[in-house]
């Protein structure tokens, strides 16, 4: 039970960041759209562990594991590069004084950049379309992260009910602390991906 727990942990992080990230933007997550972003991450996650289960019926465990840990370090080492991307990019906005102009960027890469770029319609509001969104582009971390963990023993009903309940704290408590993350003008989404190399090293 304790890797469905961190495995769940990990998870959860980018949705306190995305979380945060709207709450410092002013931006209210309401009830029904913090559920849906919830539902969705620890759905995926479910999906993509059965999935990988499924998997070793038909290709050996070994193969399996190995390419599931070099599939985690890749994701942590791409989290860790987005992290730096965006620390650049708030230290030329705020010291260099250039805005950043992203109308012409996909919505996905904004939220690369920015998750307070789901609020499309600057409603100030994370509609429950906005949220599916907001989850989908957030997913796919968990999608890889649960693809990536056959062989490793985990309970992939264990695991999204752990992430699930995970998630709805980490929105909570990203919307208390959004102001005081932000003030520390710091990107912290590098901390997840750590936490995938670090689990990648535990599982193998």
């Amino acid at each position: 039970m304790l890797k469905e727990i961190f495995l769940a942990f990990i998870v959860s992080i980018d949705i306190y960041l995305a979380s945060a990230a709207c709450c410092n933007s002013g931006v209210r997550i309401p009830v029904s759209s913090a559920f849906i972003i919830d539902m969705f991450s620890a759905a995926v996650l479910f999906i993509s562990l059965t999935l990988s289960d499924m998997l070793l019926c038909f290709t050996d465990p070994r193969i399996i594991h190995i390419i599931g840990t070099a599939v985690l370090i890749f994701i942590g080492s791409i989290n860790i590069a987005k992290s730096l991307l965006r620390s650049i990019i708030r230290h030329i906005r705020e010291n260099d004084g250039i805005s950043l102009k992203m109308g012409e960027l996909s919505i996905f890469l904004k939220l690369c950049l920015d998750d307070s770029a789901a609020d499309i319609d600057s409603s100030k509001v994370l509609s429950m379309g906005e949220a599916a969104v907001l989850a989908l582009a957030g997913s796919l971390d968990s999608a890889a992260t649960g693809l990536s963990c056959g062989g490793s023993g985990i309970s992939a009903v264990y695991a999204s009910a752990a992430a699930f309940v995970s998630g709805a704290a980490a929105i909570l408590l990203g919307s208390i602390t959004g102001m005081k993350i932000s003030s520390l003008h710091h990107d912290f989404s590098w901390a997840g991906g750590l936490l995938l190399i670090i689990f990648a090293a535990i599982s193998a």
